[in-house]
């Protein structure tokens, strides 16, 4: 393993992270080793890891001496964080600064940041289509990491940005289709009639790993990414195919969104209305560019396929 080029990976354990060292882990010929970074190197997902070939060490992305030793040595890192751990803008801001500083400091030839679009770029502050949230932000947890990305940049880190998007986990999750009262399934988002660009979280990994192959060559650059872009109505009828009974889509309106009883309703109201509202945000995103990093990107009906059982009972 030596003569590979070792890629750190912050959020290895996790989704993004794991979609990335797995793909590396998968293909030994690659010319890359993973050294999966986390705080628990006795959980499951560590310890399988291990088994599949990984380097696991132990770090803290809010120790920067620690983390800059944990880099010490690669040749790049892949750097995703964790809004919802805090909910806080100023705490990711200040993790993501940490995090580029110990990346500077280990000489890392290569980063890739896993960010999101600045929503404020398309809907000002003064605004009032949407509420401005905590006096600075529209959708907090994408503009914060926007503001974000200057911490590589000041910090002379060589750095892709990756701009994500909807996780297609959330339509098995929180956001699943439920049955009414009549006992079908109904699909309720807030998008209107627009589409949604998702992707399934192991793809934004997978991506990834297509912008380290390509080598330096997307370093200074954004790469905004999905899977597929799809109007609710589609992903019902997709429902309906994989599920095998008839799955109908209710759009909600946005003000009925925020106004929900639960934590961040407001923002997540703000979040579905940036995407159904700005067009330039799935325009940024073309699927054949993503397709050519990586080709293995999964349709919503593919995803889904694979994850029916999470519908068993339902």
């Amino acid at each position: 393993m030596t003569d590979k080029k070792v890629i750190a990976v912050i959020g290895a354990t996790g989704a993004q992270g794991g979609g990335l060292a797995r793909a590396i882990l998968a293909d030994p010929d690659g010319g890359f080793a993973v050294r999966a970074l986390t705080r628990n190197l006795q959980s499951a997902d560590a310890q399988q890891l291990a088994a599949l070939g990984a380097e696991v060490v132990e770090a803290d992305i809010r120790d920067e001496a620690g983390l800059a030793k944990a880099f010490d040595g690669a040749y790049g890192a892949f750097v995703v964080t964790n809004f919802w751990e805090h909910m806080s803008p100023d705490q990711e801001k200040q993790d993501v600064a940490g995090i580029a500083k110990a990346a500077a400091t280990a000489g890392l030839a290569h980063v890739i940041w896993s960010t999101l679009d600045d929503t404020r770029e398309h809907i000002p502050l003064h605004d009032e289509r949407m509420p401005t949230l905590m006096g600075s932000y529209k959708v907090p947890h994408f503009d914060a990491k926007a503001e974000a990305n200057t911490y590589f940049t000041d910090a002379g880190v060589p750095t892709t940005f990756l701009q994500t998007t909807f996780y297609w986990e959330n339509l098995v999750g929180a956001m699943k289709p439920q049955r009414g009262e009549d006992g079908r399934f109904v699909l309720a988002l807030a998008m209107g009639d627009s589409e949604l660009s998702g992707i399934a979280a192991e793809d934004i990994g997978r991506t990834a790993y297509g912008i380290f192959k390509r080598g330096r060559g997307l370093v200074g650059q954004t790469v905004s990414i999905a899977g597929e872009h799809l109007t609710g109505t589609q992903m019902a009828e997709i429902f309906s195919k994989v599920l095998g009974e008839e799955v109908t889509y209710m759009p909600v309106p946005f003000d009925a969104l925020r106004a929900q009883p639960f934590p961040m309703a407001v923002e997540l109201g703000n979040m579905f209305q940036f995407y159904a509202e700005v067009p330039q945000f799935k325009d940024a995103r073309d699927l054949d560019v993503v397709r050519d990093l990586n080709p293995h990107l999964q349709t919503f009906e593919h995803w889904l396929t694979a994850h029916k059982d999470a519908f068993s009972g339902a």
